[in-house]
């Protein structure tokens, strides 16, 4: 992480209007933007925080992205879930290094980036998309990131049901998926006794269809939340709220599987 910006790496530029830009390097690649043409090779074997500027007078600031940056400005097929609640998902569902986490539907890979970083080398992921073109746009994403996918995933294109009859077994399980109330009963004999299960759903009708579902496929100890995150613009004169804030995206319901 302390190493020279190589080709091939991405970079977040920052202009000085705080605009977020993110490129991949290459040797004699050019940045086009509205402040001019910037050439990869300025910026090829510079440290971080590396101050650049454009042919028309433009200065960036360039990082190597967070995780959360490269979510936020990744190619998409499907919608991905945001950071403010995948910090949320590996918190309450407890995933941790060793971690075995059963996860549908994979997406665009935002939540499978997180899954993977959570579970550490010790740990698996074996994530489940039934559309194919969403598990190519993810192996891309997740490609670019770590620059090959990790050894401790596992996608795969096909309905995640398809687990019980693989003889596997997992301590945790993500579900971003509209009807996940439907897959339950299939899903628990490949979980561990006191294995989390969460739910990432968008709506109430929704919430209260796996919370009941949840109920009598035996899980307990439900528990669900809304995560509200607003950011403060703050200088020498001013301390306030943000005109804007990313409010509701998604609710988490989290159960614990009985023995």
């Amino acid at each position: 992480m302390s190493a020279p910006f190589e080709p091939g790496e991405r970079i977040l530029l920052i202009d000085n209007k705080d605009r977020h830009y993110l490129v991949k390097l290459q040797a004699g690649g050019t940045f086009h933007t509205h402040g001019g043409t910037l050439a990869h090779d300025d910026i090829l074997g510079q440290q971080e925080g590396v101050q650049v500027r454009a042919e028309g007078g433009m200065v960036f600031r360039g990082f190597r992205p967070r995780l959360a940056d490269f979510i936020l400005k990744m190619p998409r097929g499907a919608q991905v879930i945001y950071p403010k609640d995948l910090g949320q998902i590996v918190v309450w569902a407890d995933i941790a290094p060793g971690s075995r986490v059963l996860e549908a539907g994979t997406g665009s890979g935002a939540l499978s980036l997180a899954l993977c970083r959570a579970v550490g080398a010790d740990g698996r992921v074996v994530s489940y998309e039934k559309r194919e073109e969403h598990r190519t746009q993810a192996v891309a994403n997740i490609e670019a990131f770590h620059g090959k996918l990790p050894t401790a995933l596992d996608l795969r294109v096909g309905d995640v049901r398809e687990i019980s009859t693989t003889g596997e077994r997992f301590d945790r399980c993500v579900l971003d998926l509209p009807n996940p109330w439907e897959l339950l009963g299939d899903l628990a004999p490949a979980l561990e006794a006191g294995a989390i299960v969460c739910a990432y759903l968008p709506t109430v009708p929704q919430v209260q269809n796996v919370v009941l579902a949840l109920e009598g496929a035996g899980f307990v100890h439900q528990e669900t939340l809304e995560v509200l995150l607003r950011s403060w613009h703050v200088t020498e004169r001013s301390v306030r709220p943000d005109h804007r804030m990313v409010a509701h995206t998604g609710f988490l319901t989290v159960a614990r599987k009985l023995g």
